[in-house]
């Protein structure tokens, strides 16, 4: 066995959702669960199968977001994974629509920061052991930090 990290592509301004599933009918059924949360989200799916034809099972409704979760599900390789890629919404608004998704068995991260996935490898294929989401602490917040955590909260309509 050997271990693999893979980076995440991505632009700044879009969300990463990355888990585990068990069933072919994930594309359709997280589709299904993303399309109905918000008339405004933008996203694209990829579905690492696991047998049969193992293939990479796609949708979305923006292009350049499905293309990019086939690109990352590839590189990724880990059978019954997914990836959803989201704009003009975030992870917090579609997480608990996702975990009520049946074949839903994880969710690794979701995230807007960089991500990279600990792949192990073995000669039957590929599986995620976990991820690297963003960057080490630098510190304890400060009374300062907690109000600047606050405000952006309330500009980003979170907070009141």
């Amino acid at each position: 066995m050997k271990f693999l990290t893979v980076e995440i592509v991505k632009p700044e301004d879009v969300n990463v959702i990355l888990g585990q599933s068990h069933f072919i009918k994930t594309i359709d059924d997280v589709y299904e669960a993303l399309v109905g949360s918000s008339p405004y989200l933008r996203f694209g799916i990829a579905f690492c199968e696991a047998s049969g034809p193992c293939l990479v099972r796609r949708a979305g409704n923006e292009e350049d977001l499905i293309s990019l979760a086939v690109e990352n599900a590839t590189a990724i390789g880990a059978g019954h994974s997914f990836i959803v890629f989201l704009r003009e919404g975030f992870p917090v608004n579609v997480l608990n629509q996702l975990k009520q998704v049946p074949e839903v068995c994880r969710i690794f991260c979701a995230t807007a920061n960089q991500v990279e996935v600990i792949v192990a490898q073995t000669e039957r294929g590929r599986g995620i052991v976990g991820v690297v989401d963003g960057e080490s602490p630098r510190g304890v917040e400060t009374d300062e930090d907690a109000v600047a955590r606050h405000d952006l909260l309330r500009k980003i309509g979170y907070k009141l």
